[in-house]
């Protein structure tokens, strides 16, 4: 954070600065954001509901009843370091004060703190039993034959959220105690000696942020061509209610984690040149959406006129005619993972510039790995380049994007989200 600001606006500055996080970066957020209004819990934690990824009631909608995400984002992988779990009753009261901490300090939701911690593959293989059959956790694997991914193998994950650059710094600082009082209130519990913090990812969503990002920004071109209404990279909305699952249908049913959920992460490179200089208005909207979109000029700008539906279900055709034809959409595509006409993952992703290249981090929540999975195969769309598009040409925006990363995670109850044994018995 040395050397002047100038020409940074204000949203630019708080962003930069959550990207690069600690203490410094804590006290210029501080300078520029309003912090007064920021609200302590309105629940106290034992009237929190008990699912930890029950955040939509808590979040703004818009005016077609799409939930608006917070706009800053701060993921944290963990590496475990204590002495259990399987004797770690001192460690889990640790961590739960300090997840109780968060949760009385702010108010749930985009003006506050939403968060969540989950926990992957290479923190239950501690155990010597097994998941229950009601858990699909499977160690991350490449989902395509045209990607090679970095394949995460953290402990645990911590998701942060809020409309405040500060508030997710602040958080993060009192996980890692660092600070002794949050919003006023006293800091009761850390990670430390449990968990230590080895990566930390960044990002943010909502209408203008990317645009306010992109100049500079390696996978953009420098004509700076992200619309000012768009809430991602790409230049389209996301996100649309009836293109979500609900938090119901990602909710685990049965088992001792039932009420939790399971977590697809990924890092996804964005390159983005050739989207914006060389294609069409029309050619976006066709891979973006489906070529019915472009021929009937059914998306204005980012897409807010379309309410709260894609609309791929009403107009979207069939993906392997459009396919045979020349092009087929994303949402075409991934809307055959449907199951009932539903869809089966809610989405909770956003944009990044960590490192200073254009990127979405793709957090997925689901029932079941196999759901994300199943959604992949659509989006990949492998049965259909027997014709006129090849397995990233003209099929959907694959060629515009290269996964780096992938992970996946249970996230408990929040009864059970301080260091889970894998059964109810050992919880």
């Amino acid at each position: 954070m040395n050397g002047p600001d100038r020409g940074l606006s204000r949203r630019a500055f708080v962003r930069s600065a959550v990207a690069i996080g600690g203490a410094s970066a804590l006290a210029a957020c501080l300078q520029r954001e309003e912090t007064e209004d920021v609200p302590q819990a309105a629940l106290s934690p034992e009237e929190l509901p008990d699912r930890q990824h029950a955040w939509n009631e808590f979040l703004a909608e818009d005016d077609h009843g799409n939930i608006e995400p917070p706009e800053h984002h701060l993921l944290l992988g963990l590496e475990y370091v204590g002495d259990g779990p399987a004797d770690a009753e001192d460690e889990r009261e640790q961590l739960e004060t300090a997840f109780q901490t968060l949760e009385k300090a702010y108010k749930r939701g985009n003006e506050g703190l939403a968060f969540t911690i989950g926990y992957g593959p290479a923190y239950f293989d501690r155990f010597e039993t097994d998941l229950p059959e009601s858990v699909d956790l499977p160690d991350p694997e490449a989902l395509a034959p045209i990607e090679d991914p970095e394949l995460d193998e953290y402990d645990a994950l911590i998701h942060l959220a809020s409309d405040y650059g500060h508030v997710t710094l602040s958080a993060e600082e009192a996980l890692q105690g660092d600070l002794e009082e949050l919003n006023g209130l006293e800091v009761e519990g850390t990670l430390e000696g449990v968990f230590d913090v080895a990566e930390r990812r960044t990002g943010f969503i909502g209408r203008g942020l990317p645009a306010d990002r992109q100049s500079g920004v390696s996978g953009i071109p420098d004509s700076e061509p992200v619309p000012d209404d768009a809430p991602m990279f790409m230049g389209f909305k996301s996100g649309f209610r009836k293109t979500q699952a609900s938090e119901d249908r990602v909710t685990i049913r049965d088992g001792p984690f039932a009420g939790g959920t399971t977590i697809h992460l990924s890092k996804i490179r964005l390159h983005l040149h050739q989207w914006y200089e060389q294609d069409s208005r029309d050619i976006r909207v066709s891979k973006m959406f489906s070529p019915t979109h472009a021929d009937e000029g059914l998306v204005d700008g980012a897409g807010d006129n379309l309410g709260d539906s894609s609309r791929i279900a009403e107009v979207g055709g069939d993906a392997a005619e459009d396919a045979r034809r020349g092009t087929v959409g994303h949402a075409q595509k991934t809307a055959r993972a449907r199951e009932d006409g539903e869809p089966i993952i809610l989405r909770r992703d956003f944009d990044s510039t960590d490192d200073d290249a254009a990127a979405t981090h793709f957090l997925s929540l689901q029932r079941s790995i196999a759901d994300f999975v199943k959604t992949r195969n659509a989006m990949t769309g492998s049965d259909l380049t027997d014709g006129s598009i090849s397995s990233r040409t003209n099929n959907g925006i694959l060629q515009y994007i290269r996964v780096r990363n992938r992970a996946n995670y249970l996230v408990p109850p929040r009864g059970l989200r301080a260091l889970p044994a894998p059964n109810s018995e050992s919880a």
